[in-house]
């Protein structure tokens, strides 16, 4: 008999709190939060999988859920561990001194936001995993297109990102090669596109129609809080008049035809 929902959610919640707040405290100490970016993968991840052991639906169903969620989780964290002891991201290094004094109570709403997110969006697997209809549906297989298409390009536009940045010759200019010369942000849009992978495993299953809340919260999440924001401001502190350039001419983040890119900005 597996675990009510509200208990598993409750434990869930008090662990992922206890870990985001040991990497304040941490953080007080190195003046440094970029690792707060992987504690959210890697606890939307342990969630999942947390989900899914302990849920009584099918187990098919169950194993698709956490390996999907796990292989997105894995690369990220690839991805974005590899700036670790590199210096403080921009982002927060801008919230740091604009915080000044107040630094530590904004880092800590900053950590609890982000474990409130972990727990908040790790109910997205609760109807996937409890769910006991058995059989697959074509709905499954588009799930997984959609998160493979998601997977290679997040994948591709993070690598395009890193070889443009390890040139020196490309310092203080703003990448344009690859899907970078579509969409602004094609990393955050195919991040975005890969929620839609759990709605349409959703499709059918008793409160699945819940489930496109995730895309619909993670859209203006990305575009309009956490994600387009403060990345923009930062690229334009440091690429200045090269990325208002960009801007002018490339859309923030979906790939749209060339007259519709130049006019919205």
């Amino acid at each position: 008999m597996p675990p009510p929902t509200s208990t598993v959610v409750a434990v869930t919640a008090l662990v992922t709190a206890g870990v985001f707040l040991l990497a304040w405290l941490r953080q007080l100490r190195t003046r440094d939060a970029t690792s707060v970016d992987l504690l959210w993968t890697l606890g939307i991840g342990a969630t999942a999988g947390v989900h899914s052991a302990l849920a009584g639906g099918w187990l098919p169903r169950r194993i698709l859920v956490v390996g999907l969620v796990c292989t997105w989780a894995a690369r990220l964290a690839w991805h974005l561990g590899g700036r670790l002891g590199a210096g403080e991201d921009g982002r927060y290094a801008e919230l740091r001194r604009s915080a000044g004094a107040r630094a530590g109570i904004v880092f800590l709403a900053v950590y609890l936001v982000q474990a409130a997110l972990v727990v908040g969006l790790g109910l997205v697997f609760v109807p996937l995993t409890r769910a006991a209809e058995a059989g697959w549906r074509a709905s499954d297989l588009l799930a997984t297109v959609v998160f493979a298409g998601a997977f290679l390009g997040e994948s591709a536009a993070d690598r395009q990102l890193q070889r443009w940045r390890a040139e020196p010759t490309n310092r203080g200019r703003t990448c344009r090669i690859g899907l970078w010369r579509f969409s602004r942000h094609p990393n955050y849009l195919f991040e975005w596109l890969h929620w839609f992978t759990y709605p349409l495993l959703g499709l059918g299953l008793p409160q699945g129609g819940l489930l496109w809340l995730a895309p619909a919260g993670m859209f203006l999440l990305i575009r309009f809080v956490s994600g387009v924001p403060p990345t923009e401001a930062q690229a334009l502190r440091s690429r200045g008049d090269d990325y208002r350039d960009y801007q002018r001419s490339t859309h923030p983040f979906l790939p749209l035809p060339w007259r519709l890119r130049a006019c919205t900005t």
